[in-house]
């Protein structure tokens, strides 16, 4: 009697001691999700991962985990954890699907890869992203027909740490680094454990050798993030991206510390106190400037209300006088539901930006599109080897020289983010076209026609191409651009 009580009261204990951690375990989520409302993915991460450890794992904690890691874009880690979340149940959201393929992507495992994105498209087909995968099916032969025009070299200010952005100041160039934030106390994102970023400038050299980098001076230095510069075509103006930090911190009605854009002046060559664009907001992020060639149209990216995705491009006019008119969201012939941004317009209305809503290698891809008749056309990714299958960003190109620069996490590099000297060597043709061919037949007797004549006109009926048919009545007329007008006439004798 006095074993079998014993064995109950073990029982007992170890059942309470059971009860006990789980309840330890649901709070410590509970401060991991907090941590995930407010950005804090390091500590996430760790909160999570160290609940999993212990062999208390959900699909919600599984999906937190995951987008934790891919929002500090380390794709390897995000690929794992969705990988657990849909091996625990595939009763997820199709944006799951949507970021464990791009994760995937990024890990090289594309067959996979491939699996998962029509997964997705199938759960999700009113999402432009589907309608865009269906449409385009042979997407990674169209990105290898514009790959191979880049020769890409280290741009020389590399360090250790994260290095991006690439904005031209007369022979400078500004960029982004988290190098030497502090002295004895470094202070760190709690986003992603890095070292907060500020600005350098480096003297460029006409082959686009950079050298002597050296931190930027002014008043341009706060203890929060900087980055992602723009300058006026005078270069007495920076526009610069800034966590919202005006002498205090400032927060949004969910108390979290957001992204807003600064102008600052130009005076006895050092810059002046920077000043908040009167379009910002609390409540939301407003980042990576870029001007037009004019100056008189600022780009943009956003996630304030009412855009189509989780960061939309936007632009704004400038006026001769620095004012401001409102905000213009670049609608959905740019934007997708994912994620728009680093925008840069070059000397030839070429809009490049980077995304991860649209078909490409993995991560944030490079793509392009003209601005021509007043609208945006057709959407083209650079190509490899300006895209990797990590984030490629912060596109700078001389419409002149061909010549530029852009960041890019992918392997090899020496910080977790790196910027690359590239010449452009082939020009990206961006004429969308189809082959127009056809058979020439007697309309009663269905025989074919041969010897007819074929020509080919534009919408002013100027003729473009005269061929004939052969002895089948086919002809060919070869590739014509597409979104235009065009007239067929047959010829033949006695007809």
């Amino acid at each position: 009697m006095y074993i079998m009580k014993n064995r109950i009261v073990h029982i007992a204990l170890a059942g309470l001691f059971s009860v006990s951690s789980l309840i330890a375990q649901e709070g410590a989520e509970k401060r991991a999700n907090k941590n995930m409302e407010r950005y804090a993915y390091v500590d996430a991460i760790k909160t999570y991962e160290r609940i999993a450890s212990k062999g208390y794992k959900n699909p919600a904690l599984l999906q937190n985990l995951a987008d934790a890691y891919y929002f500090q874009a380390d794709y390897t880690n995000a690929a794992k954890w969705y990988g657990e979340l849909l091996a625990m149940s595939q009763d997820v959201a199709p944006e799951q699907y949507f970021r464990y393929a791009q994760s995937l992507k990024a890990t090289g495992d594309n067959a996979k890869a491939e699996q998962m994105m029509a997964t997705f498209a199938s759960k999700n087909a009113a999402d432009p992203r589907s309608r865009i995968l269906n449409s385009q099916k042979n997407y990674r032969e169209l990105i290898t027909k514009n790959s191979g025009r880049y020769k890409m070299e280290d741009a020389g200010v590399n360090s250790s740490a994260s290095d991006y952005g690439s904005a031209v100041w007369g022979n400078k160039m500004v960029f982004t680094t988290a190098r030497d934030t502090g002295n004895f106390a470094k202070r760190t994102d709690r986003w992603d454990g890095k070292y907060l970023t500020n600005f350098y400038e480096a003297i460029m050299t006409p082959d686009g050798t950079l050298t002597d980098a050296r931190r930027l001076k002014g008043a341009v230095k706060t203890r929060f993030h900087e980055g992602s510069a723009a300058f006026s075509s005078d270069g007495k103006i920076m526009y610069f991206t800034r966590n919202n930090f005006d002498g205090t911190r400032g927060r949004s009605s969910a108390n979290k510390t957001l992204l807003k854009i600064y102008a600052a002046t130009l005076k006895d060559s050092v810059w002046s106190e920077p000043k908040e664009l009167p379009f910002n907001s609390n409540d939301y992020s407003v980042a990576h400037p870029a001007l037009s060639a004019d100056g008189k149209t600022m780009y943009f990216a956003s996630d304030m209300p009412g855009g189509f995705g989780q960061s939309d491009l936007y632009k704004v006019a400038v006026g001769a006088d620095g004012t401001f008119g409102a905000p213009e969201n670049l609608g959905p012939a740019i934007n997708t539901p994912g994620r728009e941004s680093f925008p840069f317009m070059s000397g030839e209305d070429e809009l490049y930006f980077s995304s991860d809503g649209l078909p490409g290698l993995g991560g944030f891809d490079i793509f392009v599109s003209k601005w021509e008749g007043g609208k945006f056309g057709e959407i083209f990714n650079v190509g490899a080897d300006a895209n990797s299958p990590k984030d490629d960003f912060g596109y700078y190109i001389n419409h002149t020289t061909r010549k530029g620069f852009l960041s890019s996490n992918r392997d090899g590099g020496k910080g977790s983010d790196d910027i690359y000297k590239f010449t452009e060597t082939k020009k990206l043709d961006m004429k969308k076209v189809q082959a127009l061919a056809g058979n020439v037949e007697d309309v009663n007797t269905t025989a074919a026609i041969p010897n007819a004549t074929i020509t080919l006109s534009d919408e002013n009926m100027k003729v473009i191409k005269t061929v004939k048919t052969d002895a089948q009545g086919k002809y060919d007329l070869g590739e014509v651009e597409t979104g235009k007008k065009y007239y067929v006439k047959a010829e033949a004798e006695g007809y």
